[in-house]
């Protein structure tokens, strides 16, 4: 798919283009975005990919009790296969963002996706022929955590590279929104599946879904030249160079870098430990309540919100606000106000209201699509892919420490105020790090500095 030509007074520009020079199109010099429809078309297919990749990934959650009786699996067991996936997911972040950056973020992307669609559909298959059910499911897992795991990276590094400084917040967060659709279709159809035909057919439906979105990408939106990727550029792409034109160590002396990264281990683990314990906090706090109400109602909410706040970022930026304020704006709202309703949630003994502070604190974290995800990008674009690596990698391991811990303190204390608190905690430490240090001005390259 040919790239619209961006103007040299765009509002990313001269970047410090290597390896990824050699695939183009357009034959000019600095760098391209994307027309107004081919971004329009590109967001509605990376949503449905974001989409898919939640479907593949909640496929083992929502198939956990049905594989442990159907291969006798205990707690313990069960718990092994399921946190194997993160193991796997942290250690391709960063390296998954740097070879985007190099190559191109939509070609990594494609090649994961194949490859976590067709290790979803041939893992029923290869149950059938194997004895050592716990250690071939562990390791599937694990690898589908090492695919997944470029997944976002290449995602930031694409928009970066491909869409406007002013209509990056609405599209990042159209395109997250897909986690939410993701998880409400595998919840919703895997569980019919999983009814009627058995745990097969839910892997069976998100891996052939993902392999046709993969075909349709490649055969409606990208040509044949665009599908290549030369060896030696997949080969500078997995070393960072000594003569890249990006300065590394001066980057990573950058407060804003920093901040940013800070603010997003923190979102990232809150979020993790938030997704993890807020079915336990409803079914020990509200026994009889319906399990579909707390599972679905504050990820419905979390869709529009999303949508609004990427609509209302763009917005504020092309009234003339200043980036920098505009992405601040967005994450006290995504950090501080939703850290306040789950500060409630652990307040509260009425099943309603704890629904209406779980809907708000979940879909107000949304805010942080249009707040530090995009702030990356405003940064450093032509190392966007890495530096959100990093980030992710942090924050998904700073996840399982404070998913354990916030288990700790449910035991020590008996109460789920002190979960709440933490994640309240976590919040406000990336919120000040951002507040303080954050910048919108471009830090990767030596030209001299725009002030956004």
């Amino acid at each position: 798919m040919a790239a619209g030509a961006g103007g040299g007074d765009g509002p990313v520009r001269s970047a410090q283009r290597g390896p990824r020079d050699g695939p183009r199109r357009d034959g000019g010099g600095g760098d391209t975005y994307w027309s107004r429809p081919e971004s329009r078309v590109w967001t509605v297919m990376l949503l449905l990919g974001t989409c898919l990749l939640y479907c593949a990934r909640v496929t083992v959650p929502i198939c956990a009790v049905a594989l442990s009786t159907h291969f006798d699996w205990d707690k313990k067991q069960s718990g092994i296969v399921l946190s194997s996936f993160f193991w796997g997911y942290c250690l391709t972040q960063i390296i998954g963002g740097h070879i985007s950056d190099q190559i191109g973020g939509e070609k990594v992307l494609l090649l994961s996706a194949s490859a976590w669609g067709f290790l979803t559909v041939v893992t029923p298959l290869l149950t059938r022929i194997t004895s050592a059910h716990l250690v071939f499911m562990t390791c599937s897992r694990f690898l589908m955590g090492l695919l997944q795991g470029v997944y976002f990276p290449s995602l930031a590094s694409l928009l970066s590279q491909k869409v406007r400084e002013s209509e990056r917040a609405f599209t990042y967060s159209t395109v997250g929104t897909g986690s939410q659709f993701g998880t409400l279709v595998i919840g919703g159809a895997g569980s019919l599946l999983l009814d009627w035909y058995g745990w097969e057919s839910v892997f069976y439906f998100s891996g052939l879904l993902t392999l046709l979105w993969v075909y349709c990408t490649c055969k409606y939106l990208l040509n044949e030249k665009e599908l290549i990727i030369p060896i030696d550029y997949l080969m500078r792409g997995l070393s960072i160079s000594k003569q890249t034109k990006v300065p590394w160590k001066q980057l990573f002396k950058k407060a804003p870098i920093w901040a940013v990264i800070i603010a997003q281990l923190s979102t990232a683990s809150t979020f993790f430990t938030l997704l993890s314990w807020l079915p336990t906090f409803f079914k020990e706090t509200f026994p009889h309540s319906k399990g579909w109400v707390f599972n679905v109602v504050p990820w419905l909410v979390a869709i529009p919100t999303s949508l609004f706040s990427g609509f209302l970022s763009d917005h504020l930026i092309n009234q003339g606000y200043k980036t920098i304020t505009i992405r601040k704006l967005m994450q006290v709202i995504g950090s501080g106000v939703s850290s306040i309703f789950a500060l409630c949630l652990g307040q509260t003994s009425s099943f309603c209201k704890a629904i209406v502070f779980a809907s708000a604190s979940v879909g107000l974290q949304t805010f942080n699509h249009s707040g530090i995800s995009v702030n990356v990008q405003d940064l450093a674009p032509s190392c966007a892919g890495l530096l959100f690596g990093v980030g992710n990698t942090g924050g998904a391991l700073l996840g399982v420490v404070c998913v354990y811990l916030a288990g700790y303190l449910i035991e020590t204390t008996g109460s789920w105020i002190s979960v709440f608190n933490l994640v309240a905690a976590v919040n406000s430490v990336g919120l000040c790090a951002f507040l303080v240090f954050g910048e919108a001005q471009r830090l990767d390259t030596d030209s001299e500095y725009m002030d956004l």
